[in-house]
């Protein structure tokens, strides 16, 4: 049979599926596709990944031991993949739960929809308490305290809130500096803020598993990196040796910023597309800003 003939053959067959194609197939594919994806990128942004190799390897072995007619190889190997489905449950656990978390979060969109028919404009809630954090934090910074905020974002976090003391309260500097007073009941904790409000101080927050992590980091980072891998959440955290603001988003984390560096870094973060709109707001927090630096 010549080229000619197989490529006809084949394109004989695609036409005949393409016939039968309908629209409930193009969204079966889309779906698949999705899914795939989303394990796909689920597995690359996490230690699964170095599973997923170990686990192409043992078939790739299996196959050699197949064709090599290799009797003890074969059935070990057939072994362990009967049992497959509850050992890539056991082991792919924490990704699993990861990946559900994620499926589940609230939509962003229609919270703030819902939100708009309330007397004061969430946007402008947002803005302050991102002002009153970036401004706490630079005093914290000189007074070497330390402290651990969380700007709750699409992940809801009411499981970690609800390890602490509920406050529902405003921003403020001031109950700011109260609540990460080292001699305060709740300054050992993380503080969650949602939709502007300080929702509860005092959380628990889960502990990086990552070995990567830096000797010279302590728990305040290693939990506001935790808490960054499993949600979207936006950490900031302040160094009480040295007194060094960082930003801990996705399992990674970002050192060095200054007050009007970490404002307009969280403004981006926690408000994307808004900052170019917002220049009023940039412009009011920093002035209240200098008028601080100045009064000192």
């Amino acid at each position: 049979m010549s080229i000619s003939d197989v490529l006809h053959d084949m394109w004989d067959t695609i036409w005949a599926t393409l016939k039968t194609f309908e629209f409930k197939d193009a969204v079966d594919i889309v779906i698949v596709a999705l899914i795939l994806y989303y394990l796909f990128r689920l597995f690359r942004q996490s230690r699964a990944g170095q599973l997923v190799k170990g686990v192409i390897i043992l078939l790739v072995t299996l196959a050699i031991a197949t064709i090599a007619n290799l009797t003890m190889v074969k059935f070990i190997l057939k072994s362990v993949f009967e049992f497959a489905v509850i050992i890539l449950v056991v082991v792919f656990q924490p990704e699993l739960r990861q990946g559900l978390e994620r499926l589940g979060r609230s939509n962003r969109t229609l919270r703030n929809f819902v939100n708009t028919s309330s007397s004061q404009n969430p946007e402008t809630v947002v803005y302050k308490a991102i002002g009153d954090v970036a401004d706490s934090c630079a005093i914290f910074s000189k007074s070497r305290t330390g402290a651990l905020i969380v700007f709750e974002r699409d992940s809801l976090l009411n499981e970690i809130a609800g390890s602490g003391t509920t406050l529902n309260s405003e921003t403020s500097p001031a109950l700011l500096g109260n609540i990460f007073f080292n001699k305060a009941p709740l300054h050992d904790g993380a503080c969650i803020i949602r939709e502007g409000k300080i929702l509860s101080a005092g959380c628990i927050l889960p502990l990086t598993k990552s070995l990567d992590i830096s000797a010279d980091l302590g728990t305040r980072h290693r939990a506001a990196i935790g808490l960054s891998e499993e949600t979207d959440a936006v950490v900031v955290v302040v160094s009480e040796e040295t007194g060094s603001i960082s930003i801990a988003l996705g399992g990674k984390l970002t050192r060095d910023y200054n007050r009007n560096t970490l404002y307009d870094e969280l403004v981006e973060l926690i408000i994307p597309g808004e900052r170019e709109r917002s220049n009023l707001f940039s412009v009011i927090f920093k002035s209240r800003k200098e008028k601080n630096d100045e009064k000192e």
